[in-house]
């Protein structure tokens, strides 16, 4: 597959630390990639990096061979979605307006009505179709990264009628969420995957991260470690060196990892 998004000798400085230094990546359509490490090792700062949230201080990120940075803004929000950590409205908006908000000003062609079923797709898609109505600062907080991932999806929804190849990238989307709806959101992002998108996602979860992941990215203060298959990142040096545990990889028959103590 040929890269989609490329990123060359990245570094991004905040207090005088580099959160991210000289890191070189290819990312493609239709893979999953899963960004990994301790904290503080700079994998939300490089998805930041990789969206365009952050400019870099040294090198680039390209998009199909064009510099992030001189794409326009309008363009750049149909090529990609992205759902952060936590998002905070002050506003008494309604769930259904919350997730209309991924389709306004996006998209070509699509009339009011059209871009409501948007919405409601992806409410039903995220499971919070039921909530529509509901203030949306009434709601728990896995409530609320739900319909948060109802607005993204959204938003790919309406962007996919002018741009073709997306990317989707997900910052610890599931740190609130139940089991059930972990794995829902999870298995949603592979199908987007599978569909011929880029998904990049933070995870600290490794055994999810081991499970989904077409790749495995692993970062330790600001450096990539290594990069690959998760058999091949996830080896019990490699833990004991970043993680500082004693971890080894057991295949089981019902699920191709699962992390145990050595």
């Amino acid at each position: 597959m040929s890269a989609l998004l490329e990123a060359t000798d990245l570094v991004y400085h905040s207090g005088g630390k580099a959160l991210v230094d000289g890191i070189d990546l290819t990312l493609a359509g239709g893979s999953f990639t899963i960004i990994i490490g301790p904290n503080g090792a700079g994998k939300s700062t490089l998805l930041r990096l990789l969206c365009g949230e952050l400019a870099p201080a040294r090198g680039a990120v390209r998009w199909n061979g064009e510099k992030l940075q001189a794409i326009p803004a309008w363009r750049l929000a149909h090529r990609r979605a992205v759902m952060p950590q936590a998002s905070d409205l002050n506003f008494p908006f309604t769930v259904f307006e919350v997730a209309s908000l991924g389709t306004q000003g996006i998209g070509r062609g699509l009339s009011r009505s059209d871009r409501q079923r948007l919405a409601l797709e992806a409410l039903e898609q995220a499971d919070v179709a039921h909530l529509a109505p509901r203030n949306y600062q009434t709601l728990s907080g896995g409530e609320r990264q739900r319909v948060h991932f109802a607005r993204v999806l959204a938003q790919l929804a309406a962007g996919r009628t002018l741009e073709a190849q997306q990317a989707l990238f997900l910052d610890e989307p599931i740190a609130s969420l139940d089991l059930k709806h972990q794995l829902a959101l999870l298995g949603t992002a592979r199908d987007f995957a599978r569909q011929g998108l880029a998904v990049i996602a933070v995870l600290h979860d490794l055994q999810l991260a081991a499970d989904l992941a077409d790749e495995l990215i692993l970062l330790h203060e600001g450096c990539l470690v290594t990069r690959g298959t998760p058999d091949s990142v996830l080896t019990p040096p490699t833990l004991a060196r970043v993680f500082g545990v004693t971890l080894h990889a057991s295949a089981l028959p019902t699920s191709p990892w699962m992390l145990v103590p050595a």
